[in-house]
């Protein structure tokens, strides 16, 4: 096994997916480092491995001073705790249906090794497919459908992809931990795939030197938007219900923000440059075929009894 890779216990389950997320650059709305964390708390997920940290993160770069530093707590001159970076896996499920959640810090070196690592785990652990999650900050309604970009390993997997509400990414720049992970995915011939969630962000700055940038930093509806996808994808079956809540309720914080900075600044127009936005936007709403079934019964249904 791979020097890197410690794994406790090796689940084997029928059928098993992954969803993984990193703290990491491509970090909007905390998609790819809160979403999984998340997703452990509500599934009641155990560590069951780790990445090993080994020669995968720099403690200091001249002029980064606390940027790549462990992070330490001291009480009264006791070190109550060190935050060291991590790689961990955990695990929910069956002998069915399994799924296994992957938190990590995006490395500093040895991106090769460590994607080396990170792979032998999935094939160690017999894991049919990977799906990455990711967030990038942009100019769209906070109360629409959250637009999806998607990268993919392998050529097969696009035709069902496409069914997923997603945008193929045609993105050419610097590349995510998720997107660089896709070459060596496509060597294994593994199924790993990319969605990035784009999250709303405002430079109101252009509106009036009055205002500043505005986004959403916890973004909840993309954290609902995408689990709806994998959800399905997986079959997991998953209670969204709270996702669904607090989704609703960031809606409500955006529109109350947006009331009150119309009320310090009714001449800026605030509401008017969201209406804007919201005119503009194409929405692309994933829904599966079983929850439309479902919705269009219930109208009928709601006919019948008026």
């Amino acid at each position: 096994m791979n020097d890197l890779l410690d794994l406790y216990e090796k689940p084997a389950p029928k059928n098993a997916c992954m969803l993984a997320g990193w703290r990491q650059w491509a970090d909007a709305g905390s998609i790819s480092s809160g979403l999984p964390r998340y997703l452990v708390e509500q599934t009641g997920a155990r560590k069951i491995g780790e990445i090993r940290p080994n020669g995968l993160y720099l403690f200091q770069f001249p002029g980064t001073h606390h940027y790549l530093r462990p992070e330490i707590k001291l009480e009264d001159g006791y070190r109550a705790e060190l935050r060291v970076k991590k790689n961990e896996i955990f695990y929910a499920g069956n002998s069915d249906d399994g799924l296994f959640i992957f938190l990590g810090d995006e490395p500093h070196l040895n991106v090769d090794q460590y994607a080396a690592a990170f792979f032998d785990m999935i094939e160690t652990l017999n894991i049919k497919r990977v799906g990455g999650v990711g967030g990038v900050y942009g100019s769209m309604p906070y109360d629409k459908d959250r637009e999806v970009s998607c990268a993919y390993s392998l050529l097969r997997l696009k035709d069902e992809l496409a069914q997923y509400a997603v945008r193929f990414s045609n993105y050419e720049g610097g590349a995510t931990i998720g997107s660089y992970m896709l070459d060596e995915a496509e060597k294994r011939d593994l199924e790993f795939f990319v969605f990035y969630a784009f999250v709303p962000a405002y430079d109101l700055s252009q509106l009036s030197n009055m205002l500043q940038g505005m986004r959403i930093e916890n973004d909840y509806k993309a954290w609902y938007d995408l689990m709806n996808r994998f959800n399905h994808m997986f079959n997991l079956t998953l209670d969204l219900s709270d996702l669904a809540q607090k989704s609703e309720d960031l809606t409500a914080s955006m529109v109350a923000k947006i009331n009150e900075l119309e009320k310090k600044a009714p001449g800026v127009k605030v509401k008017e440059y969201m209406d804007a936005l919201s005119k503009r936007f194409e929405e692309q709403s994933f829904m599966p075929l079983d929850d439309v079934w479902e919705r269009e019964l219930g109208d009928i249904l709601e006919d019948l009894d008026e």
